[in-house]
């Protein structure tokens, strides 16, 4: 009897699984695993936020195989360690699973294969099942990656996606592989009280709504702040709950210009990917180095606390960092201004503000979330590197009329309008009505103290 094992990572769903339709079909039975994988909680990678949405989609994986006739195996440990003792439970065969990116991804499928071969056993890793378009699929003619998006762009929409495959009919499980228990969302503490539920069909209801009321407009409404007018599918593509190849496939189908702008923001998506797998020491070093001497000291700390606290005392800055305490999740528009708040106002460290978000983001990509940090503090892939984003400005901009900002700075909701983005300027006697803290730096100032530091001068 052929039995393959199907290792879910950052792929926790039935509908268009690659490695999954590869097992169904070449074997007589299969055993879906997930690897509570010890090392990416010692790595510092498992948020709680994130371990509740995990738990969730471990659950609703489960119930979707088990309606076509399986189960889910969970296990816990070193990653290697288990799955070889699953393989040899069930006297499977081969091993198939999803190309990572990251260089503990690496590492770990190198780990992997050469255990399963000592043992006469195979191991299959299937591209394009985390991203749209595999890691290397395109390049330049004079790299091993892009580092400019726009060409990149060029030649992933080239390069095309490859087709959506339907999940399996039917999975036949072996009865005699054990599972073991996963704790679910309600046995975990340290939670943002408005995180969103996980699983696969929470993303497939939620990508539905998303192509029949909001896509088309994506182009008009997507930052606007207060309008909540994205797709909020990140977290489901960071869990693979949903296919970014069947995303992009589903949004051209749409030939609207939102849905377009759409199908280019899951190409920055993968533009990351392809950057990490080729540079992985981006995960924690410059990209480009600036030659940054970051501050540190008290006065750093208090500023990177206030930061954190959403206590800044520049609205829109705190508002995004509330929301992302709350949901676990912020606005596109609030994470680009948070952190150029940080690493170019502040000059803080960007890997500071990227630590802080992959505690709390349960859409915390280490792809995604590292890259814009260095998008952001200038020493990533971005062609403007000294650009610095006002908040004030950008309060006024795309929250206009300060919905936002009274939405999550409840202490300012009687400000009317857009003053209140700049409540400092109210006279003396009015400030004392808000408990709301002044600005910890004047923008000014901390706009000399980047170029200085920068050495960049306008």
């Amino acid at each position: 009897m052929h039995i393959s094992v199907v290792l879910f990572t950052s792929d926790l769903r039935v509908h268009d699984h690659p490695p999954l339709r590869a097992a169904v079909s070449g074997a007589d039975a299969v055993v879906p695993l997930f690897v509570r994988d010890r090392a990416i909680a010692d790595l510092g990678d498992a948020g709680p936020n994130r371990e509740a949405f995990l738990a969730d989609c471990l659950a609703d994986l489960d119930r979707r195989l088990r309606e076509l006739g399986g189960r889910l195996v969970v296990r816990a440990g070193d990653l290697v360690e288990q799955v070889l003792s699953v393989v040899e439970s069930a006297d499977a065969d081969e091993v198939h699973m999803a190309a990572g990116v990251s260089r503990y991804a690496h590492a770990r499928e190198r780990r992997l294969r050469e255990a399963l071969e000592r043992d006469g056993r195979r191991l299959y890793v299937h591209d394009a099942v985390v991203t749209a378009v595999a890691p290397g699929a395109v390049t330049p003619a004079n790299s091993d990656h892009f580092a400019v998006f726009t060409p990149y762009f060029r030649r992933w929409t080239a390069e095309g996606v490859r087709a959506v495959l339907a999940a399996p009919r039917t999975v036949r499980v072996p009865d005699h592989v054990r599972s073991h228990p996963y704790p679910s969302r309600e046995d975990m503490d340290g939670l943002s009280p408005g995180l969103p539920e996980g699983g696969e069909s929470a993303g497939r209801a939620l990508w539905k709504a998303w192509l029949r009321d909001g896509i088309d407009q994506y182009t008009e409404n997507h930052d606007d702040l207060a309008g909540d007018a994205t797709s909020r599918l990140s977290p489901h593509l960071h869990f693979g709950t949903l296919s970014c190849a069947e995303l992009v496939h589903g949004a051209r189908r749409r030939a609207s210009g939102g849905a377009e702008d759409f199908v280019r923001q899951l190409c920055w998506r993968d533009f990351h990917h392809q950057v990490l797998a080729a540079r992985p020491r981006a995960a924690a070093a410059d990209y480009r180095t600036r030659g940054d001497r970051w501050r540190t000291g008290r006065s750093a700390d208090a500023d990177i606390r206030a930061w954190q606290d959403g206590a800044t005392g520049y609205p829109v800055v705190d508002a995004a960092m509330r929301q992302l305490r709350h949901e676990g999740w912020m606005h596109n528009r609030g994470r680009l201004l948070t952190a150029s708040f940080l690493t170019k106002t502040l000059y803080i460290d960007w890997r500071i503000g990227a630590r802080h978000f992959q505690r709390l983001l349960v859409d915390g990509d280490l792809a995604n979330n590292q890259l814009n940090w260095q998008w952001a503090a200038g020493t990533g892939t971005d062609s403007r590197p000294n650009r610095v984003l006002n908040p004030v400005l950008q309060g006024k901009r795309y929250d206009p009329d300060g919905t936002y900002v009274r939405r999550w700075v409840p202490e300012l909701a009687g400000l009317r309008g857009a003053a209140v983005h700049e409540p400092w300027k109210l006279p003396k006697a009015a400030r004392a009505e808000y408990d709301y803290p002044q600005p910890i730096v004047d923008l000014s100032e901390g706009l000399r103290r980047f170029r200085r530091a920068r050495g960049f001068f306008e």
